[in-house]
């Protein structure tokens, strides 16, 4: 005797039922997306779990079982995500109103803190960046408000990011996610008046701190010169007392030099007339030391 049914609408109605429980026990994960598998509306178990330096195709996705009718799962993204935090004002050091638009990249790594988290078991990855986006901008304003406009163009710049992220992170971790990166798009000051006055603000402090480098060579100038000269006078101190004569004669011969002698270039000074007595002092060593 047949077993199976002779009327086809019971053959119908059977394979549809097959086809629903398996439907209902069998799902396939793909290598994108992690699983939060759902008991009875309670968490648990998680599969195909983001995890570092994973090779692919050994990951945990692929065919999953599950309790018909009791486990349901929460599909999360296991791929890197953007949040995007646009027109955020911000006070710098320098009393500059700045509008920055940044972007946050991000992964879930533990996704069941994720769903538990954000309380989603649909849409999980908009509900987190829905979380993240203020977020962001909290940290964007933390930072950048305890530095000057100029540092988002110096090589400081990278720090700041550095930075912003690492607040991020602190904040994140709630959500079960990893901040792989923040990146400011711009950072402009606003249009009109406020734009003039900061830029008046800017001039005027770049020209004060020209002046008090200036004022700082000039006295560094002279304390060199004057060491400079100190230095000389005590050389000169120096070979006066090794040998008064000669040191006499050298200093005669340097002023006879700049007196009747020419340039270092080797033209003459000019004309220069000295009516002077042949006894006179200052003449004294064109006798000879035979005296």
């Amino acid at each position: 005797m047949n077993a199976f049914p002779r009327n086809p609408i019971v053959a119908v109605a059977i394979a549809l039922l097959v086809l629903i429980l398996i439907a209902s026990t069998i799902s396939i994960v793909p290598e994108t997306k992690q699983v939060v598998v759902l008991r009875f509306e309670q968490p648990y178990r998680t599969v195909n779990r983001w995890q570092p330096n994973q090779p692919f195709g050994r990951t945990g996705a692929g065919v999953v079982f599950r309790l018909p009718f009791a486990d349901r799962l929460v599909w999360v993204d296991k791929r890197i995500l953007d949040v995007e935090q646009g027109d955020t004002q911000v006070l710098s050091t320098d009393q500059l109103r700045l509008s920055v638009d940044a972007f946050a990249r991000f992964r879930v790594v533990d996704p069941l803190k994720a769903v538990v988290s954000t309380g989603s078991t649909s849409n999980t990855e908009e509900r987190i960046i829905a979380q993240l986006s203020p977020l962001l901008g909290s940290a964007l304003r933390n930072e950048l408000g305890k530095r000057p406009f100029a540092a988002l163009l110096s090589p400081e710049r990278g720090q700041v990011m550095d930075n912003i992220q690492a607040g991020l992170q602190r904040q994140a971790s709630q959500y079960g996610v990893q901040i792989v990166d923040v990146r400011i798009k711009r950072a402009d000051l606003p249009d009109g008046s406020p734009l003039e006055s900061a830029l008046q603000r800017m001039r005027t402090a770049r020209q004060q701190e020209s002046a008090t480098i200036t004022a700082r060579g000039q006295q560094q100038a002279q304390i060199i010169r004057a060491e400079a000269d100190a230095g000389a006078a005590k050389i000169y101190a120096e070979a006066f007392n090794k040998d008064a004569d000669f040191y006499d004669f050298y200093r005669a011969m340097q002023s006879y030099r700049y007196t009747f002698g020419a340039n270092n270039d080797g033209k003459p000074r000019g004309n220069t007339s000295l009516v002077l007595s042949p006894n006179n002092a200052y003449l004294r060593e064109f006798q000879g030391r035979g005296r």
